[in-house]
């Protein structure tokens, strides 16, 4: 369950970090009180939409990798690959940044369930004002090293649960006009550098550790559902986006938010961890 709800959500904008506090804090799995099991097991899921991403993108990552090696041995920047393979580098720094400086702070004050249902709806709010306001007169050829630098800044907000890191970086490549489609194909090509940066800076602590006794076959399922759901669902965002807005997500995201509230409010579940 928790490989699905990785794979599903890390790509589409209703914030995967999120989601894994929620799923397990609605059902009362025990995952969430052991801080070293849960970011193993984190670490797993995001290795599994890691491969189901570059199984669907390898043509572009070979692509932009080419772009990018060539850019720096001509000393030059001019074709529209080598912008993309540079926008994508650019706008990897601020979050890596934020991610390593951040990362315990927000795991430690920002994680609550009632705080990430407020945010689900808040940035679900201006991802729907901004598809709706912004025109789509940019296209995928259009992006330039600064724009990527800019959809990377807003990347490290991601950081917050709630937010979602394909959210955040789609809005603000809205609001610079791009269409859906390329600001989603951005924004998943963008995250690639990311996940698999934090899944080898964490996992070298899975690698020391090793798996914990008696959970190989979790992990190993876990890991299969992340990679086979992040595959299928950025295959469905590229097509769904072509001829629909974010009207869908902004009510899952409200409904989610309501659902926490309630649960909450009616002494079921509480509201901190």
């Amino acid at each position: 369950m928790l490989g699905i709800t990785q794979g599903l959500s890390e790509f589409a904008p209703v914030s995967s970090s999120g989601h894994l506090i929620l799923v397990p804090w609605l059902f009362g799995w025990p995952i969430l009180s052991d801080p070293g099991f849960n970011k193993a097991f984190d670490v797993a899921l995001h290795l599994g939409t890691l491969v189901g991403a570059l199984a669907y993108f390898w043509r572009d990552v070979l692509r932009y990798a080419r772009a990018w090696f060539g850019s720096l041995a001509h000393r030059s920047v001019s074709t529209a690959d080598e912008k993309i393979a540079w926008a994508l580098v650019l706008g990897t720094i601020p979050g890596a940044i934020a991610g390593a400086s951040l990362e315990n702070v927000v795991e430690d004050s920002l994680g609550q369930p009632w705080i990430i249902a407020v945010v689900l709806t808040v940035f679900a709010a201006v991802l729907y004002v901004a598809d709706r306001a912004a025109r789509s007169d940019r296209s995928f050829d259009n992006i330039t090293p600064r724009t990527g630098l800019g959809l990377g800044i807003a990347q490290a907000l991601a950081l917050q649960p709630g937010v979602s890191r394909s959210g955040v970086t789609i809005t603000v490549g809205r609001l610079i006009g791009l269409d859906r489609e390329s600001a989603a194909r951005f924004s998943f090509l963008l995250s690639l550098p990311i996940i698999a940066g934090a899944g080898a800076f964490k996992g070298l602590d899975l690698l020391n550790a090793g798996i914990p006794q008696g959970y190989t076959w979790p992990f190993f399922w876990g890991t299969t559902a992340s990679a086979l759901s992040g595959f299928l669902v950025i295959w469905f965002l590229l097509s769904y986006l072509r001829r629909h807005g974010f009207g869908l997500f902004l009510w899952y995201r409200i409904s989610v938010t309501v659902l926490v509230f309630a649960l909450i409010l009616a002494g079921v579940r509480p509201a901190s961890l």
